[in-house]
C-alpha cells in the first residue's frame, strides 16, 4: 500500500495505552496473525495525529476495505447540514470540560489583561506612578501570553474534536501536550491568515473612502464599484483557500504550503453535488451563523446607543466633535459588566465553530462510494443486502 508520494504507508497502533510502530502493512498483518492486533485497537498513520481503529486500515482486516481504497471516490455526503450542527452540540456537550479547559488557556490571560487595564489606571490629570507602570506591564504580558497560547488552543480544538468523534475521551493534559507540537506551524499560519484578512479589510475601507470622495463623480463611483467587486472576489477566494487549513495542519500533519493547497482543494470539491451540499458553502453557512451570533452579543446590548450616534453622525457637521462626545460618554459609563460577561460567554462558546469545521472536514474528507455503503462485512465473507 502506497501513500500519495509513492512511499510505503506506515501506521502506529496503540494497545492498552502503549504505542507500537511505525509499521507497514506487512508487519501489521504479522501482528494480526499472532493475535497481537485486534480490529478494535487504536491506530493512526505515522504522519498524522487523527486516531482511528485497526479495523479501518485498508486491506488489513477486510477485503472490502481494500476495494474501497482502489475505487475512485464518489462525492456523497454522510451527514446533512442539520446533522452536522446537531453533532457539533453533542460533541461540545460530551467534551465540555475539556473544551472549557482549552478556552481558559487563552481566556484567563485575556481577562487578567482587561481587568488590570480597566481597574488599575491613574486618575485623570495625574502623573504615572510605579503602581500604574507595573500594572500596565502585567496587562501587556498577559495580552502577549494570550496571543502566544492561541495556536495551542486552535490545535487543541482539532485534536479533541477528532478524538471525541472517534469515540474516545482524551484527558486535557494529553490534548495540550499533543497540541504544543504543532505550535510553530499553526502560529505561522495564524499570522499569515490574519494579516491577509486585515489587508483585505483595509482594501475595503479604502474603497469606501473612494466612494465617499467620488460621490459627485460618475467615473470615481464606477471605479469604486469595480474595486468592490474585486475585493469581494479576493475575499471569497482567500476564504475558500483557508477554509480547512487548521484541520490539514493538525489532523493531517501537513506543512505550511501543503495545508493551504489541500484546504483549497477540499473546499472546491463536491462539484457534482448540489451547491448547498458542497464543503465551501457549508463552511460559509457555519461561519455566517457564528458571525451573526457574535454580532448579536456584541452589538445587541449597545444597539440603542449606536443607533443614536449613527443618526447624529448623519446630521452633524463636525464629526470630530461627535467622536469626542462618544469617547467621553464611554469613559463616563466606566466598566461595562454586561458587555464583559457577554464577551466571556462568546469565548466559552467559541469552540463550537471549531468543532463544526472539524466535523465538516471529516464528513467531506472521508467519503465512500454510495454503492459500497450497501456492503456489510461479515468476517472473511461479506454479504450484500
Amino acid at each position: 500500500m502506497l501513500d500519495d508520494q509513492g512511499m510505503t504507508e506506515e501506521w502506529i497502533v496503540r494497545v492498552q495505552g502503549v504505542e507500537y510502530g511505525p509499521a507497514n502493512i506487512e508487519t501489521l498483518r504479522e501482528w494480526k496473525a499472532e493475535g497481537r492486533l485486534l480490529p478494535v485497537n487504536e491506530a493512526r498513520r505515522a504522519n498524522a495525529s487523527l486516531w482511528t481503529t485497526a479495523g479501518e486500515i485498508p486491506g488489513l482486516f477486510s477485503v472490502e476495505a481494500a476495494v474501497r481504497l482502489i475505487e475512485p471516490p464518489v462525492q456523497v455526503s454522510r451527514r446533512s447540514f442539520n446533522q452536522i450542527l446537531a453533532e457539533t452540540f453533542r460533541t461540545y456537550r460530551k467534551g465540555f470540560f475539556q473544551f472549557l479547559g482549552l478556552t481558559l488557556v487563552v481566556l484567563l490571560p485575556s481577562i487578567c489583561s482587561q481587568v488590570t487595564t480597566v481597574f488599575v489606571q491613574p486618575p485623570q490629570g495625574s502623573n504615572m506612578d510605579l503602581r500604574s507602570v507595573l500594572a500596565g506591564g502585567f496587562a501587556f504580558l498577559m495580552f502577549i501570553l494570550s496571543i502566544v497560547m492561541w495556536p495551542v488552543y486552535v490545535a487543541g480544538i482539532q485534536i479533541l474534536t477528532a478524538e471525541i468523534a472517534g469515540g474516545r475521551r482524551p484527558r486535557l493534559v494529553a490534548v495540550l501536550n499533543e497540541a504544543v507540537k504543532y505550535w510553530p506551524r499553526v502560529a505561522a499560519l495564524c499570522i499569515f491568515v490574519n494579516v491577509v484578512f486585515a489587508l483585505l479589510t483595509l482594501f475595503g475601507l479604502g474603497i469606501g473612502l473612494i466612494a465617499l470622495v467620488g460621490m459627485s463623480s460618475v467615473l470615481l463611483t464606477l471605479a469604486a464599484m469595480g474595486l468592490l467587486v474585486l475585493q469581494v472576489w479576493m475575499f471569497g477566494f482567500f476564504f475558500i483557500t483557508v477554509l480547512f487549513w487548521q484541520q490539514f495542519a493538525v489532523l493531517e500533519n501537513a506543512e505550511f504550503i501543503d495545508s493551504l493547497r489541500e484546504s483549497r482543494n477540499l473546499a472546491r470539491s463536491g462539484k457534482d453535488l448540489p451547491w448547498f451540499q458542497r464543503p465551501s458553502w457549508r463552511g460559509a453557512f457555519i461561519a455566517s451563523i457564528w458571525f451573526a451570533f457574535v454580532l448579536a452579543i456584541t452589538v445587541g446590548p449597545e444597539w440603542g446607543m449606536l443607533h443614536h450616534y449613527l443618526n447624529e453622525l448623519l446630521k452633524t457637521q463636525d464629526p470630530q466633535a461627535l467622536l469626542q462626545q462618544m469617547a467621553e460618554a464611554q469613559q463616563a459609563n466606566g466598566f461595562d459588566i454586561s458587555a464583559f460577561v457577554l464577551g466571556i460567554l462568546g469565548k466559552i462558546l467559541r469552540p463550537l465553530v471549531g468543532i463544526a469545521f472539524v466535523l465538516l472536514y471529516l464528513d467531506s474528507r472521508f467519503r465512500v462510494p454510495s454503492h459500497m455503503e450497501t456492503i456489510v462485512s461479515a468476517g472473511e465473507g461479506g454479504t450484500v443486502r
